[in-house]
């Protein structure tokens, strides 16, 4: 395989064109009239909810016995099954109805399921752990141990680690202020709230680096980083891993956000993601959150005028349309998987405020080049409160939320190291959610040791033109490599 990286001049000039890479083995072609996958990897993002998505109104009940149960459980936070904010109808490929629809500000998922690339989940969850605990659900998912605590890494982390081959300059990647726990332990993940802002937040702001208004013969702090850290004491390894972040980033020539994107920051950081795949790093595993799911009070429905959760419904949908039509124009998306979860639902009957409270089963979305989409996965239990009452009056989880990542890893990813990645989930069986090939699930402590092939590596700062590693040794950015510090860098947020 080889890597190319586009240079800050070449994609501002052509990032609606395709970038080239040479790539071994077949090509995957989809019904999209596309090229084949730019990459010749594929790139797993999990975008989590947080705050507890209410997916009864994003995934809507409109026919049967189910539609008299949520009418009468939401007499005011109901959404239509017909009219200008009446649900979105999800029909199957033969046009037959699926008695459910989509919230009606979620046309860009809609035209993402009647392209057969979006597929939807019902009832998951963690199957074997009930909490609702906001705290206690995100981090048993972000550490992909339900019901435990106590792993010193995230359940991405161990999947990059587990890896069957492969290795990259940037193989994960957090868009957040902080480090996601879902990356914990990672020495090779980056996080990053934006690469703009992407900097050492040290001294005042007029010594960080060289401007255009800087006076005459001044280097910036940023600038000397590497000539002054160039021993082997901790902090000194610490600030070159720093120093290389730094001009990693700085060199991937990141634009601002096209004019046909929806605005706001969760679009930029989808955006961030987009180039940094298009960039060809090598990236496997992207992160993201988008908060603001909590809806006790004032949720709203559908409709004229202010509704909370139909605003948020919108942003959520649009930037994944966004995304979508970006990467898949240029071929990448064929090559990318982009899972939507929540810590949990919310009850099925609305409280007297105006809202729902914190419930237990929820979908899943899964949506990307070779997803076989419009399609409903797993099993509906139904909204009978007699079928709902062991449960409390909640959904029920159908389905393990492990199951449908553990098809991500084995089809997508060619990873069977489920027992390192999930400890003590046994049972896999794929729902067929993806394309790909079958792998009998590898037992404990039988993780294939990854390969060495060739990746960028991090050029001088002084050179346009990246080079390449032998192809028979591996050569770690230094901002990778392993120190007795962890890397310091402190992010400034605007």
């Amino acid at each position: 395989m080889r890597d190319f990286k586009l240079t800050r001049r070449e994609f501002v000039k052509g990032c609606g064109s395709a970038a080239i890479v040479g790539a071994t083995g077949g090509t995957l072609m989809f019904a999209d009239p596309v090229d084949a996958a730019v990459n010749s990897y594929d790139t797993v993002v999990h975008l989590f909810l947080r705050g507890g998505l209410d997916g009864l109104n994003l995934v809507v009940p409109t026919g049967g016995a189910d539609r008299g149960f949520y009418e009468e459980a939401r007499p005011s936070l109901q959404i239509a099954t017909s009219g200008a904010y009446g649900a979105l109808p999800l029909l199957l490929a033969n046009g037959a109805d699926t008695g459910f629809g989509l919230h009606p500000s979620a046309g860009g998922l809609r035209d993402l399921w009647n392209d057969g690339k979006l597929a939807i989940v019902h009832a998951c969850g963690m199957a074997t752990t009930v909490t609702r605990s906001h705290f206690d659900a995100q981090l048993y998912i972000d550490l992909g141990t339900p019901g435990k605590y106590g792993s010193p890494t995230g359940w991405m982390t161990r999947a990059w680690e587990t890896r069957p081959g492969g290795t990259g300059t940037l193989p994960a990647l957090g868009v957040s202020g902080t480090q996601p726990a879902g990356l914990m332990g990672a020495v090779d993940a980056l996080t990053m709230s934006s690469p703009s802002d992407f900097s050492l937040n040290t001294t005042a702001w007029s010594w960080q680096r060289t401007r255009s208004d800087s006076p005459a013969g001044l280097r910036g702090v940023a600038e000397t980083v590497a000539s002054l850290w160039n021993g082997q004491t901790g902090m000194e390894i610490t600030g070159r891993r720093a120093d290389g972040a730094l001009r990693l980033i700085g060199q991937q020539g990141y634009a601002s956000l096209p004019a046909n994107w929806p605005t706001g920051t969760f679009a930029q950081q989808l955006w961030t993601i987009a180039q940094s795949i298009r960039f060809d790093l090598g990236l496997r595993y992207a992160t993201l959150d988008l908060g603001g799911w909590d809806t006790h009070e004032g949720q709203g429905t559908a409709g004229s005028g202010y509704h909370y959760y139909q605003n948020k419904i919108n942003e959520l949908s649009a930037a994944l349309a966004a995304f979508y039509a970006e990467l898949n124009g240029t071929g990448e998306m064929a090559r990318v998987t982009v899972v939507v979860q929540s810590e949990f639902g919310r009850r099925v009957r609305a409280n007297a405020n105006g809202g729902t409270d914190h419930g237990y089963g929820n979908p899943m979305l899964v949506l990307g080049g070779a997803v076989n989409g419009r399609r409903f996965y797993g099993s509906w239990p139904g909204l009978n409160p007699e079928t709902l009452s062991p449960t409390f009056g909640d959904v029920p989880v159908t389905t393990d939320y492990r199951r449908v990542m553990s098809e991500i890893l084995i089809r997508r990813m060619g990873n069977a190291n489920l027992s390192q990645v999930f400890p003590g989930y046994t049972g896999y069986a794929p729902l067929g959610l993806v394309q790909g090939t079958d792998l009998a699930p590898k037992a404990e402590g039988a993780a294939t040791t990854a390969t060495s092939i060739p990746s960028l590596v991090v050029p001088d700062a002084s050179s346009s033109t990246p080079t390449m590693e032998a192809p028979t040794e591996r050569v770690v950015p230094d901002w990778q490599r392993r120190g007795p510090v962890d890397r310091m860098l402190v992010r400034r947020e605007r």
